[in-house]
């Protein structure tokens, strides 16, 4: 029986799917491909056939990063068949003609042993599981940030890269600008002297997504595969694609969507080559009441020992700080560094004069796509720009921010100034509180402050708290579960 049939027959058996779960994971037993069939060398000239996965919104940019002469797209996935179809008419006209077969089930893609790299930008809480059950398929990735919606599917997604020697790359595009790798020398090199404070800024207008109800799916839309491992809930919200972000089923706030980028650049600049000693979050979704859940205003600090990283979101009308609203703040002792875009910036001196500036014309997309396909035909993960284990930790310290904020209690704003202990916590909590004054959000308003949790960042549990690592992880819907560890 082919191995597509073999599953879907086992997915209709309701006995065998619980079996199979129960023995370590569908993905494991139906999709894992053997090493002797795996492509090991890739040679310089052959063209290598590109499944996209999700390209709904950001996937469209995948298009046009693999639309190269040595690439050939060859399949589009999509959930939605309406968007799925549009965007093969689209790459067909991106590659003079040869039109990608459109498929719904990701699964079909990788039974295609001619599949040589899946790349997917579907939403949050596919990432993981379509990136592991790809690699179990002998299939190079490229997968879109944030690469997990927890954090033990992060690390899963790097023991599987790691055990079929797959190249797999992560979205965070800043990794491959030339500006931002300046600017990172510049902070490494000490040219604004002893850094303590990495501040990654997400500074972005989020609008109320509508009131939450009871809305219809679009018959477009298979659901039951959009869903996938997470559970097949009612729909809250009055726009199906996109405000996904603003629900916790699926999503991660704007932590986990713009602020990733950002967050992974701080990380970068100070070093943080594991996950934090600790955490707390604090926010709230101000302004309006809608289907959204996340915070659209929030603090989070962690704690790298000597160094603290500092994430702010602000959806709500704001002004920049220090020039920069979407971007990074890098503090020395001698001057300090400010990143206003994905590959802009400039490093000033303590008095805030301008010593030099970073960035170029050429920051585009196209070259984060071309390391990776550089790094597909070396064979070695280490050529990678956002090698998988950088997108797994950047990604992680946001969904340890969110579990802060999740476990947090609400109370009153001077409350919550009162738990804060150094002068850099006061000052971020004071521009905090005055930017919600600035958008008429009353002074009575609650503010959630999260739980302070301790980290082993070894092991990557927190210390002495069971409530915070049972959010670690989350219930799958059969058969859509992600491995746990030791069974990638």
């Amino acid at each position: 029986m082919h191995d597509l049939s073999r599953r879907r027959f086992l997915e209709e058996s309701m006995l065998a799917a619980t079996a199979a779960l129960a023995a370590g994971g569908v993905g494991k037993n139906l999709l894992a491909a053997e090493k002797k069939d795996d492509k090991v060398d890739v040679s310089p000239n052959e063209k290598l056939a590109i499944a996209i996965i999700g390209v709904n919104g950001r996937g469209q940019s995948h298009m046009s990063g693999f639309a190269r002469p040595d690439c050939e797209v060859v399949y589009i996935c999509d959930a939605d068949e309406e968007v799925g179809q549009k965007r093969c008419a689209d790459m067909a006209k991106k590659q003079g003609g040869r039109k990608p077969k459109f498929v719904r089930d990701m699964r079909e893609v990788f039974d295609d042993k001619s599949v040589d790299i899946v790349s997917t930008a579907t939403p949050n809480h596919w990432h993981a599981l379509c990136a592991i059950w790809a690699i179990q398929a002998g299939k190079d990735v490229y997968v879109e940030k944030p690469v997990s919606h927890n954090v033990s599917e992060g690390r899963r997604i790097v023991e599987t890269a790691r055990k079929y020697n797959k190249i797999c790359q992560t979205g965070t595009q800043s990794r491959s600008m030339p500006g931002t790798i300046a600017a990172i020398e510049y902070v490494h090199g000490g040219k604004i002297g002893d850094v303590k404070i990495g501040r990654g800024l997400c500074y972005k207008r989020r609008k109320s997504i509508g009131p939450r109800g009871t809305y219809e799916v679009p018959a477009s839309v298979d659901y039951n595969l959009w869903a996938g491992p997470a559970p097949m809930s009612p729909l809250t919200r009055p726009k199906f694609h996109y405000d996904w972000h603003w629900q916790w089923e699926c999503g991660n706030g704007d932590l986990g969507n713009q602020g990733i980028h950002q967050m992974d650049v701080a990380r970068w600049g100070l070093n943080g080559d594991a996950l934090c000693n600790a955490v707390y979050s604090y926010g709230g979704r101000f302004g309006y009441e809608d289907a959204g859940e996340t915070a659209n205003t929030q603090v989070v600090a962690c704690d790298y020992g000597d160094k603290s990283l500092i994430f702010e979101v602000r959806g709500l009308e704001t002004q920049p700080l220090k020039g920069a609203s979407v971007g990074v703040i890098f503090e020395g002792s001698d001057g300090y560094v400010v990143m206003t875009t994905y590959n802009n910036g400039a490093a000033f001196d303590p008095k805030g004069n301008m010593v030099t500036q970073f960035g170029s014309k050429n920051g585009k997309d196209n070259s984060h796509f071309g390391n990776f396909i550089d790094a597909v035909r070396s064979r070695k993960h280490t050529d990678l720009n956002a090698d998988i284990l950088e997108g797994h930790l950047s990604s992680a310290l946001c969904h340890l921010g969110n579990i802060s904020y999740r476990l947090g209690t609400l109370m009153s704003m001077s409350d919550a100034k009162a738990k804060l202990q150094d002068a850099t916590a006061t000052e971020t909590f004071d521009r905090f509180a005055q930017h919600l004054r600035d958008n008429d959000v009353s002074e009575s308003t609650q503010v959630r402050f999260g739980q302070a949790l301790q980290l082993d960042p070894t092991k990557e549990v927190f210390v002495g708290n069971s409530q915070a690592d049972a959010m670690l992880t989350r219930d799958y819907r059969a058969p859509f579960v992600v491995p746990k560890a030791g069974q990638v």
